[in-house]
C-alpha cells in the first residue's frame, strides 16, 4: 500500500531575521523537533521547514501539490503574516492542522528580564509567541472557506498534545487506505434486506477506492484448479490457526481448503483489499458448493487485512476495512440478544470472523444448515478479545450521504450461544437499554464492525477530515 503523505511547514516573518541573531535557526530546530515526532513507519513526512514570506509560501504549496500530500501540519513557530500561510494550504488543498505549541510551559519571567538588552527580549519573546498569529490564521482561513483543525499545547512534555497529532496522522493514513482501496462486490443483496441497499457511487464519493464486480462463476472456475497438494497444506494451516473440532468431517475441511485457496488467487487477481458477497447458487452444483464453502476462507482473508462481509453488506465492509487499517480489527457483527441480567448486549454473526482479534483460538464447527442461507458446511465460533471495543457503522442518511455511528463498549466475559458462529456480550457505560435505543434512534442497518481498543477519538478526525458526519453514542 502507498504511504500516507504527511506535510509540515513552519512559518515566521523574513524581517526578523537581521534584528534578532540566532532566532531563525532556534525556530527551524523546533520544527525538527516536529518532523522527528510525526516521522514513523508507513508515513512519509515532506518536510519544507521555515517559510518567511509570500514568493516562498507560493513555491511550498506547488511544492505540496506536487508531492500529492494527503494532510499538512503548519506549525506556528513565531509571528508570521497571514499572506505567507493563505497560498500554501490554498494550493495543496487538502485538510490543515494548525500547530500551535508553545516550547515551554512558561516564559521564565525571572531570568527573562534579567537580560538588560530588549533587543535580546523581544527575540526571546517571539521564540514564545506562537499563539500570536493563530487569529489571524484562522479569520483568514474562515474567510477563505478553508477547514482546518488547532491543536495547541507544549511542544516538549504535552503527551495530551502528542496524542492528538498521533490521531491526525493515523486518520490521514487511513483516508489514504481508503481512497486507494479497490472493494471486490460478488454476487447480490440479500433478498428482501432493506437495510443493506446503498448507493456505490456515494461510497466512491466519501472514501474514493474503486468497486470492483467479480463473479462468483469466477471463484467456481478457480476451483477447479486447485492441486491436491495445496489443498493438503491448507488444510494443515486449518489446524494450526483455529482449534478444528472432532466432529468436523475430513471432506468439508478439504472443499474449504479448496475454495479458500481460490479466494486467495481471486483476490490476488483483481487486487482486492476487500470484499462483500452474497449468493446462493441454487440450481448450479459448482457455484452452491463454493459458497457453501467460504467461510474459513474468508476469515483467514479477514484476518490479514482483506475483510469480507457477508451479505453483500458493502457499507459494513467499509467500516470493517477502516477498523482494521486503524489496526484494531473490525469483525462482522450485530445483534444477537440482551442479557437484561447482565446488563450487556450480544452481538455476533454467521459466516466470517476477524480471528485476529479472537479471545483464544476460534473453533471450526460443522453445521447441518447455514440459517436463512443455502447450503451447509463449516463454520467459525469465537468471541472478541476482552477488553475494550468500538462499534463502528457507517449509515446511508435519508438524504443520500454517508455518516459515521460511533460506540465504545468493553466485551466480557461469560456465557455465549455456541451455535457456531461469532458472538460476544459488550458492556456499554450507558446500559444495554440506553445503548440499543439511542443506537437505532440513527438509523443505521442491523450490521456494524467491532474492533479492539478504544478510538472514537480517530474515527471522528477521520470523519473530519473526508468531511463526514460522525455521531457518537457512548
Amino acid at each position: 500500500m502507498r504511504n500516507a503523505k504527511i506535510g509540515l511547514f513552519g512559518i515566521g516573518l523574513d524581517a526578523y531575521w537581521p534584528q534578532f541573531k540566532g532566532l531563525k535557526e532556534r525556530l527551524e530546530g523546533y520544527i525538527q523537533v516536529v518532523h522527528d515526532r510525526i516521522q514513523r513507519p508507513g508515513v512519509d513526512v515532506i518536510n519544507l521547514g521555515l517559510i518567511d514570506n509570500p514568493p516562498k509560501a507560493l513555491t511550498a504549496g506547488h511544492r505540496f501539490r506536487q508531492e500529492d500530500v494527503d494532510l499538512i501540519f503548519l506549525y506556528v513557530t513565531t509571528y508570521a503574516l497571514s499572506s505567507t500561510v493563505l497560498p500554501v494550504v490554498q494550493r495543496a488543498r487538502v485538510p490543515v492542522i494548525v500547530l500551535n505549541l508553545q516550547p515551554a510551559a512558561a516564559i521564565d519571567y525571572s531570568t527573562f528580564n534579567k537580560l538588560g538588552d530588549r533587543t535580546k527580549m523581544t527575540g526571546e519573546w517571539l521564540a514564545h509567541c506562537s499563539a500570536c498569529p493563530v487569529p489571524e490564521i484562522a479569520n483568514v482561513f474562515n474567510r477563505a472557506r478553508i477547514d482546518f483543525h488547532q491543536i495547541t499545547g507544549m511542544l516538549h512534555e504535552d503527551p495530551l498534545c502528542w496524542q492528538e497529532v498521533d490521531h491526525w496522522i493515523e486518520a490521514a493514513r487511513v483516508a489514504s487506505v481508503m481512497f486507494h482501496n479497490r472493494l471486490g462486490l460478488m454476487g447480490h443483496y440479500y433478498c428482501g434486506m432493506l437495510d443493506i441497499a446503498s448507493d456505490l457511487t456515494q461510497h466512491c464519493a466519501h472514501f474514493g477506492g474503486h468497486m470492483e464486480i467479480v463473479e462468483v462463476d469466477e471463484l467456481a472456475a478457480l476451483r477447479r484448479d486447485i492441486p491436491a497438494k495445496q489443498i493438503k497444506a491448507r488444510v494443515a494451516e486449518f489446524h494450526r490457526v483455529f482449534e478444528v473440532q472432532p466432529d468436523c468431517p475430513k471432506p468439508e475441511l478439504e472443499r474449504a481448503a479448496r475454495t479458500s485457496l481460490a479466494l486467495d488467487r481471486l483476490v490476488n487477481d483483481h487486487d482486492l483489499g476487500s470484499l462483500a458477497y452474497y449468493y446462493m447458487g441454487t440450481g448450479n452444483a459448482d457455484n452452491e458448493d463454493a459458497i457453501s464453502s467460504i467461510i474459513l476462507g474468508n476469515s483467514l482473508l479477514t484476518a490479514r487485512g482483506i475483510p469480507v462481509a457477508g451479505e453483500y453488506e458493502v457499507k459494513n465492509v467499509q467500516a470493517m476495512k477502516i477498523m482494521d487499517s486503524f489496526g484494531v480489527g473490525g469483525s462482522f457483527t450485530e445483534y444477537y440478544a440482551m442479557d437484561f441480567n447482565d446488563d450487556v448486549v450480544l452481538m455476533g454473526h454467521d459466516g466470517p470472523g476477524h480471528i485476529a482479534i479472537a479471545q483464544g483460538k476460534t473453533k471450526v464447527r460443522p453445521l447441518s444448515v447455514y440459517h436463512g442461507k443455502v447450503g451447509r458446511g463449516l463454520s467459525v465460533e469465537m468471541s472478541v478479545k476482552y477488553g475494550p471495543v468500538t462499534l463502528l457503522a457507517v449509515v446511508q442518511t435519508v438524504d443520500g450521504r454517508l455518516k459515521f455511528l460511533v460506540a465504545e463498549a468493553e466485551s466480557v466475559a461469560g456465557p455465549i450461544l455456541e451455535i457456531g458462529n461469532t458472538n460476544s456480550r459488550y458492556r456499554f457505560q450507558i446500559g444495554a437499554r440506553n445503548f440499543v435505543n439511542q443506537w437505532n434512534f440513527h438509523g443505521p442497518a442491523h450490521h456494524c464492525a467491532v474492533g479492539v481498543g478504544h478510538i472514537a477519538q480517530k474515527i471522528e478526525k477521520l470523519g473530519q477530515l473526508l468531511r463526514m458526519e460522525v455521531v457518537r453514542v457512548c
